[in-house]
């Protein structure tokens, strides 16, 4: 059955914001319920004690996504596009790790939506030249996080948070792969209904990354 639109728009919805990296990549859960957001979740995947072996931190990141995608049950990816400031090689290595988190969300079935830095940035704090320490102390006031050490790995995981925010405020109007309306993705999957978000982790990680 179709829930009428204005049922499914009061429906909790969980997005998941990743800030794709070679080292640090960051990731974000968030539950939406009309205006009202709840963090879930938000820290990083350490890669940097894996060597220079590229396939292994591809590995790692695919494998770390599903675990992610199994436990919170994201309906909407929403990744940071590639800076193209940077170099070549870090271009082409920072596509292909995007790419993997990316399909690791397509194999589960979840549309993805991919912004600009800039986009980001500016849907956050009203700059798109923002800092990342900027990003993340609007994010603490807007969201009322508790008080985090300020460790420049976990920069990352609060750029994760940032991208899932400016998700948010389009309101998933920019969804790709398939564009399922929330709606229809609860005819296609009913059970959905019978696993509250409520039942989820209510608290953002606390702990620190990995040294």
């Amino acid at each position: 059955m179709i829930l009428p639109l204005a049922t499914t728009d009061l429906l909790p919805k969980v997005i998941m914001g990743v800030d794709p990296g070679t080292q640090i990549m960051g990731y974000a859960i968030i539950e939406v319920q009309g205006q009202r957001v709840r963090v879930l979740q938000y820290d990083v995947i350490n890669m940097k004690a894996l060597g220079s072996n590229h396939a292994v931190k591809l590995k790692k990141i695919y494998d770390r996504m599903v675990e992610l995608i199994d436990e919170f049950l994201p309906d909407e990816l929403a990744i940071e596009a590639p800076f193209f400031g940077v170099n070549v090689q870090s271009m082409l290595k920072l596509g292909r790790a995007q790419g993997v988190a990316i399909a690791a969300c397509l194999s589960r079935q979840i549309p993805y939506v991919e912004y600009a830095p800039t986009k980001v940035k500016q849907s956050v704090t009203g700059s798109g030249n923002a800092t990342k320490e900027q990003v993340a102390h609007m994010l603490r006031q807007t969201l009322q996080l508790p008080p985090l050490e300020e460790a420049p790995k976990f920069l990352d995981a609060t750029d994760a948070l940032a991208v899932a925010m400016c998700h948010h405020y389009q309101k998933g109007n920019n969804v790709k792969a398939g564009g399922k309306s929330w709606g229809k993705f609860l005819a296609d999957n009913p059970s959905k209904l019978a696993t509250p978000v409520a039942g989820k982790k209510a608290t953002p990680s606390k702990k620190k990354p990995a040294a």
